[in-house]
């Protein structure tokens, strides 16, 4: 018995199998003024779907490690559900207008949020409660479209919990 309870666990995790996955968990609405959590289409700037190109540093192609949630300059940022907050994650590391995010937990996901300033980067919140507030993306890329970037911290599509 004990060898076909082993083998089950293997076997889920080859498949990848997660907590998170169980349970279809969706993102509830993380910018007020976007219930529906719209995405960033492609504007001047470029796409905010995950896995579109971008140009690196000296050329180099990359790609967009996240999905982008449209959201107006200076909008309040909401838990999408109960979470932990767990510490800055700054995007650029330039001290720029909008070099400021957090990390988060909550339904068995691990996540970051980028162009946030969070209230506080410390404890929990309960669903819908303020995170923090949407820093000014037109002061740095004038001509995007607003939005706040969620990026999985194991660098996974997050675009299935949309």
């Amino acid at each position: 018995m004990k060898l076909y309870i082993l083998c089950g666990v293997l076997f889920l995790a080859v498949l990848g199998y997660s907590p998170a996955d169980a349970n279809t968990v969706k993102f509830g609405s993380l910018c007020c003024g976007n219930p529906n959590n719209n995405k960033r289409g492609c504007d001047v700037k470029g796409c905010g779907y995950f896995g579109a190109p971008r140009n690196g540093k000296k050329g180099v192609k990359q790609k967009h490690g996240g999905l982008d949630i449209e959201c107006e300059d200076g909008s309040t940022i909401n838990a999408p559900f109960d979470v932990t907050l767990n510490g800055k994650s700054a995007p650029y590391g330039n001290s720029n207008a909008i070099d400021n995010g957090i990390k988060l937990n909550g339904e068995g996901l691990c996540f970051k949020l980028f162009y946030v300033k969070p209230d506080k980067y410390y404890g929990s919140l309960k669903k819908g409660e303020k995170i923090g507030t949407l820093l000014p993306m037109q002061k740095v890329y004038p001509g995007i479209t607003s939005h706040v970037h969620v990026q999985m911290c194991d660098k996974s599509d997050p675009t299935k919990y949309f």
